[in-house]
């Protein structure tokens, strides 16, 4: 099994992937794992079959990450619903991505581009990362932020506009890892 995934399923479920019986039961039953495993394989070697699969899965709880996006091990996907990533960004170690959140390309002006994403980042429900912007380790962006700036790391992004408060071990309580 691919190592990301197995952090990606401690992530999602709590609980490691050698109980098969568990293991088995997230896969038919939990959405989420279910996209995860098919982005996984499809990422390590791309099929029709696991395209259309995920493209399946897709389409009925709205996830849209495209195939193109790099993704490190440990991504959570948290209430599943409705979650954008634009072909090309770069997502770290540990990401906690919530329901309604948009990272996106901006096609003009200084910041065209896909954000990159650092490790530990936590974007909250109905959150915006647009544009060529790097967000540093260790960030956790506020429900319903709109992004479109460079993110130090170790801070706490507030509001639209948003704005920056600097903080260690902002994400602490909220994202959780395989040590």
């Amino acid at each position: 099994m691919n190592i990301k995934f197995k952090s990606d399923y401690y992530r999602m479920t709590g609980i490691t992937a050698s109980n098969k019986v568990k293991f088995a039961a997230n896969i038919l039953f939990k959405h989420n794992v279910r996209y995860m495993y098919l982005y996984r394989k499809y990422e390590k070697r791309p099929t029709f079959l696991t395209k259309y699969m995920l493209y399946k899965i897709g389409r009925r709880y709205g996830l849209e990450i495209s195939g193109d996006v790099q993704i490190g091990p440990g991504l959570y996907l948290g209430h599943p619903y409705n979650i954008t990533v634009a072909e090309g960004t770069i997502i770290g170690k540990n990401v906690n991505l919530h329901k309604g959140c948009t990272i996106g390309r901006e096609n003009r002006g200084n910041r065209a581009g896909v954000p990159t994403i650092g490790d530990r980042v936590y974007v909250g429900i109905g959150a915006v990362i647009v544009g060529g912007i790097t967000i540093g380790d260790d960030v956790l962006i506020a429900p319903n932020s709109f992004v479109n700036f460079d993110v130090p790391s170790h801070s706490v992004v507030i509001g639209n506009p948003a704005s920056v408060h600097p903080r260690s071990n902002a994400t602490e309580s909220y994202v959780n890892f395989l040590v």
